[in-house]
């Protein structure tokens, strides 16, 4: 079984990122290169990863005008990157152009291009703050078929919204974040689930940062959250 696990980088530094990552197998996970990272190491960090061995999730959500957010598309592609994302809610012209910019770059590994819904710190109260008076269960349901309808190969969303969207956009892949073992507090994500429950609900990659990249033993921990999952092998992280 491919291990449905991204590991988030989440490090303000190369050096802090590479030792995390030189911890863990890349056959156990893949991993995600966020905003904070890149910014401050470029795409130096993406080729250091891959030489390492592990696919790349660039999660740089972009959301701009249609120009703008094609050629980063087709920039980010270029790097070899397993997967990127922008907004869902940048419209479909936007979503159109970034899906077109992705294809353009093709090369020996496709790209998957993933489109964020609603951001799981967000809740109905948050959404109103910024004018949409929809529910964040149904703002997630009009922005995933709206991806759907632009061809994009997933979204990002949070689990508790994932099984529903197995039903009506059964052909985007689902990547959630908010991933906690149960034992971990919320912190700033509020629509989360466990592991175990988020694939059973319909999730297909989990991203999880904090439960692994701030334990004493990263690679245990890995370890431990791949064999609570249903058909991971237990003891699929690196050994000392």
């Amino acid at each position: 079984m491919i291990s449905p696990l991204i590991v988030a980088l989440d490090y303000a530094s190369e050096r802090d990122a590479l030792v995390l990552a030189d911890q863990l197998d890349p056959a156990a996970c893949r991993v995600k290169v966020g905003k904070e990272l890149f910014t401050a190491c470029g795409p130096a960090i993406v080729e250091h990863l891959q030489e390492r061995g592990f696919d790349v999730f660039l999660d740089l959500k972009f959301h701009d005008i249609p120009q703008t957010v094609a050629k980063a598309c087709r920039a980010a592609a270029r790097l070899g990157v397993w997967m990127l994302n922008v907004h869902a809610s940048g419209g479909s012209t936007m979503l159109r152009a970034a899906r077109e910019a992705v294809n353009d770059a093709a090369g020996t590994q496709r790209t998957l291009l993933v489109a964020v819904t609603v951001l799981t710190s967000m809740n109905d109260a948050a959404l109103r703050e910024v004018g949409v008076n929809s529910s964040v269960q149904d703002q997630v349901g009009r922005l995933a078929t709206l991806a759907a309808e632009c061809a994009l190969d997933g979204i990002v969303c949070s689990a508790l919204e994932a099984s529903r969207l197995r039903e009506s956009v059964p052909e985007l892949l689902r990547v959630t974040p908010g991933i906690r073992p149960a034992q971990y507090a919320e912190d700033d994500q509020r629509r989360i689930m466990t592991p175990a429950a988020a694939l059973a609900a319909g999730s297909d990659f989990l991203v999880v940062g904090r439960p692994i990249t701030a334990a004493e033993d990263p690679a245990q921990a890995l370890g431990q959250i791949l064999s609570e999952l249903p058909g991971s092998a237990a003891g699929s992280q690196k050994s000392d």
